[in-house]
């Protein structure tokens, strides 16, 4: 958490009710509104520009609506997020059960002084990891398919060859084996029980953890950066030196990740 008030953001589609929400949260000393953005694609940039404490997400949007937002941000850098939906009540209870924070359309003064104290709640708590894997397990339980698993042992044939050369990533998700191809593969991240692979189509979110991920890949090909981030070597760009030994690694779709001092010696990998 940042010193002082939370840094925020405000995504929506339509300016009356970014300008509705921003006026209530500019009566408050807890929160700061430090940009706002029209669509999915927008609030991606200016997330990783400002690296906000607290994110306010319309769910339904044109183009990314607010779920596929989510789900293209690393999990390293997602803010704690409140939704702001027009759904009916059902979709609440889901959003309930997940422990996530939402916000009706109109926006309720008192609804969301309610909303700002349980994410106040969480910051204090240092539970903010804990929320992001909670949205992980919304963004899988809102794609329609179950969580997959990747505590069942693999055999070499379901990590074979998927074609000349092609090498494949075998998931199980229950009775179905899911085969991704590395070469699609541009990093996975981590939080809590929970992954995000990010491909060049879609990203997917399973369970597991990264160390059993990252045993299971090639380190020539796949780099730890981060606790809680892998990336492929070889879409990897430029390096951009950050501050006390971190440096920003920019992917050739335009994603920046944070390669932590912690993990400067696989700076050769990419300087190669």
């Amino acid at each position: 958490m940042s010193a002082g008030p939370l840094r925020a953001l405000v995504v929506d589609d339509e300016p009356l009710a970014r300008r509705g929400l921003k006026l209530r949260l500019d009566r408050r000393n807890d929160v700061v509104v430090i940009g706002e953005a029209g669509d999915g694609q927008a609030a991606l940039n200016l997330i990783a520009i400002e690296q906000p404490d607290l994110l306010f997400l319309d769910v339904q949007m044109p183009g990314l609506d607010g779920f596929q937002t989510l789900a293209r941000l690393p999990a390293s850098a997602m803010p704690m997020t409140i939704f702001v939906t027009a759904y009916d009540q059902y979709a609440v209870q889901a959003f309930e059960a997940r422990a996530i924070d939402y916000l009706l359309k109109p926006v309720d003064e008192d609804r969301l002084a309610e909303a700002m104290n349980r994410v106040l709640a969480q910051f204090r708590g240092r539970q903010a990891e804990s929320h992001c894997e909670r949205l992980l397990g919304l963004l899988a339980q809102w794609s329609g398919k179950p969580e997959l698993t990747l505590d069942a042992a693999l055999s070499s044939e379901e990590n074979g060859e998927g074609g000349p050369g092609e090498a494949i990533l075998a998931l199980k998700d229950g009775h179905r084996l899911l085969r991704v191809p590395l070469s699609e593969i541009g990093w996975i991240d981590a939080a809590g029980d929970y992954l995000c692979i990010h491909t060049r189509a879609e990203t997917l979110v399973v369970r597991g953890t990264l160390k059993d991920m990252e045993e299971r890949l090639d380190p020539q090909r796949f780099a730890r950066i981060h606790r809680s981030t892998v990336v492929a070597v070889d879409r990897v760009r430029a390096l951009h030196p950050h501050l006390n030994g971190e440096y920003f690694l920019l992917l050739d779709g335009g994603h920046r990740l944070k390669l932590s001092r912690s993990y400067r010696d696989r700076l050769a990998l990419f300087r190669g």
